[in-house]
């Protein structure tokens, strides 16, 4: 990854930090590594622990950043989440993908964005 990208990263996962605690959600952790990916945030917001993707890009023109996320993205915040779950004894807690799309004309949330199968 490039160090332009890795700093565009950076800054929409701050950018969504910021705007998901003025929402009520609690953040846990952010950029959370295991073998099978990464999650940027891990939060806890309505009784449910979320795991958010987020997407940021300085233009539009090649689509909406909530769409850039494909199946095999998908998957392996998936096997993630089910991996911190495991690993942190927390096969009981409700679980949600959450997905934060950030471009010049704003921040878009979806909770429930995509379920685990």
């Amino acid at each position: 990854m490039t160090t332009f990208k890795k700093e565009q990263g950076i800054e929409g996962e701050d950018r969504a930090t910021s705007i998901l605690r003025s929402r009520g959600y609690k953040i846990i952790e952010r950029n959370y590594k295991n073998p099978f990916g990464e999650i940027d945030i891990i939060a806890e917001e309505g009784g449910y622990l979320v795991f958010i993707e987020v997407k940021k890009r300085n233009t539009e023109t090649f689509g909406d950043p909530l769409h850039s996320i494909t199946e095999v993205k998908k998957r392996h915040i998936i096997m993630s989440a089910q991996y911190y779950l495991k690993s942190h004894k927390l096969n009981n807690k409700k679980a949600r993908f959450d997905v934060v799309g950030i471009t010049k004309n704003g921040v878009k949330i979806v909770k429930n964005a995509f379920l685990a199968e």
